[in-house]
């Protein structure tokens, strides 16, 4: 954990404990998009003695402080990235799960003339698209012929 991350902690009244450096860390190195599990059995390398409870409640204890973003990204259960100050968005195979960042500049445009034509302050986009990656059409495509 970095002193920025120590920071955000403590601006959103959040003490600093092992737990959250080592979930924070989970997430970081992982590269984001992990779900509860993998991110439990990331930083259960590193403490053994970590409860899946702990997970849960240390991810709610980094949402509620602005530290990570919740996706759903076309699943059941959720998956969980740093919050980044670039806006990006998702593209999800809903074949295999892959999913690929991408930035699109005219989402903070859209959200600017749609809050003016609706009169609506608007905080935050979510643009998750959902498809066949190249691979899996490609697999398809295959078993097809």
């Amino acid at each position: 954990m970095d002193e920025s991350d120590k920071k955000m902690l403590r601006r959103a009244g959040k003490r600093i404990t092992s737990q959250r450096m080592l979930v924070l860390e989970a997430i970081r190195e992982g590269g984001g998009h992990l779900d509860a599990d993998e991110i439990y059995r990331r930083a259960k390398l590193q403490a053994p003695r970590l409860s899946l409870s702990t997970v849960y409640r240390t991810i709610n204890t980094l949402k509620e402080a602005g530290m990570i973003e919740e996706l759903h990204l076309g699943e059941e259960h959720h998956h969980y990235e740093l919050r980044d100050a670039k806006v990006h968005h998702h593209f999800v195979c809903q074949n295999c799960g892959r999913v690929v960042e991408f930035e699109w500049p005219f989402s903070e445009q859209l959200l600017r003339d749609l809050g003016e034509k609706y009169d609506f302050e608007l905080t935050e986009i979510h643009l998750d698209l959902v498809g066949y990656c190249a691979e899996c059409r490609r697999k398809k495509t295959n078993r097809n012929a």
